[in-house]
């Protein structure tokens, strides 16, 4: 920038300071364009500008680290994350007991069916390990404690998932 500025200068100067019938001289015709490497440089600063911020907003907030601990035990007393799934093909069932949930506290975070619909139980799955935390959620929703089972997958970043049954009518959602 500093050289196209002296350039800049030196041509103002040559043509102020010209003799008549004297012509200045043009800059090289087998050099760069200067508007060419202008651009170039300002494109370079700008990309080593990008790259540097990146550089001091990862060293100063970090990464997060999005998978669970592997002893999820202090779970139970927080939030449970519940994933509610209609079973049984009845059309409501799912969002009238996500309702049912939320009101009492838990964080529903997904909502939707579990075809082929021959569900014949309400039953709740344990996804992290921690079979307490399901069995409180079957017994906010009146289910026996038989009907809670294990099912660990450490891909499913919630603790429990409820799958409704043919049975829906006996569960505490569907008699309020």
């Amino acid at each position: 920038m500093c050289r196209v500025l002296f350039v800049q200068a030196s041509l103002l100067r040559v043509l102020l300071m010209a003799e008549p019938g004297i012509k200045p001289t043009a800059p090289d015709p087998e050099g760069p364009p200067q508007s060419a490497l202008n651009v170039s440089l300002i494109v370079l600063g700008g990309a080593v500008l990008i790259l540097f911020f990146s550089l001091i907003t990862r060293l100063i907030f970090p990464a997060t680290d999005p998978s669970r601990e592997d002893n999820p035990g202090h779970f139970v007393g927080e939030v449970l994350q519940v994933e509610v799934r209609n079973g049984c093909g009845v059309a409501g069932l799912a969002s009238t007991m996500t309702a049912f949930l939320r009101r009492r506290g838990f964080d529903v975070v997904e909502v939707g069916d579990s075809p082929p619909f021959n569900q014949e139980f309400t039953m709740v799955y344990d996804r992290i390990g921690d079979l307490e935390a399901a069995r409180k959620l079957a017994e906010a929703i009146g289910i026996p404690e038989e009907r809670v089972v294990q099912d660990i997958d450490p891909e499913e970043f919630l603790d429990a998932s409820v799958v409704i049954g043919n049975d829906y009518a006996t569960l505490k959602p569907f008699q309020e």
